[in-house]
């Protein structure tokens, strides 16, 4: 992290690469103008609470933002770890986060509100589950910023240590 940035919150996150019987991922589209205009596709995914494990934190995640149920045995272990930082809402914020891959035996499985916060009820305006080879060549905008990039070789299992990113 650049020496240099101030910032206001510091929390730890876990992201999952949710995949379902056909191998698509789920994406969520967010727009919010004080971020980045036009909007961008994000990872599921959120803040790790006080004595929870990213396991726990990847499932009630999942229930909230997805309405899914998953167990905690079907969330991969933290094979993509990084660090990123933004701003939205006046807030400067450095996040670290564990990327983690859950397979679910469906086929696009339809994504509900199982309890999204206030502000993601106001962001996320769809929903899409991509194919990978899609994601890999789309020209959209994605969080994290480097996902086309870095998807193929996590889904093959490797481990990665991304750079630090400053989002926005």
């Amino acid at each position: 992290m650049p020496a240099d940035l101030a910032f206001d919150l510091e929390r730890s996150c876990v992201r999952v690469v949710l995949q379902d019987s056909g191998g698509r991922i789920l994406l969520f589209r967010a727009v919010l103008a004080s971020r980045q205009p036009g909007g961008w596709w994000e990872l599921p995914g959120g803040g790790i609470e006080p004595g929870e494990g990213y396991r726990e934190a990847a499932v009630r995640e999942l229930r909230e933002e997805t309405g899914l149920l998953v167990s905690p045995d079907w969330v991969g272990p933290p094979l993509w770890r990084r660090s990123a930082t933004w701003t939205a809402r006046g807030i400067r914020r450095l996040q670290h986060e564990v990327v983690v891959h859950v397979k679910l035996d469906a086929d696009r499985p339809a994504i509900s509100d199982g309890g999204r916060t206030a502000e993601e009820l106001e962001e996320y305006v769809a929903s899409r589950w991509w194919e990978p080879t899609d994601l890999v060549a789309s020209s959209e905008r994605f969080y994290p910023g480097r996902l086309p990039e870095l998807l193929p070789g996590f889904l093959d299992g490797q481990q990665i240590d991304e750079p630090f990113e400053r989002w926005n």
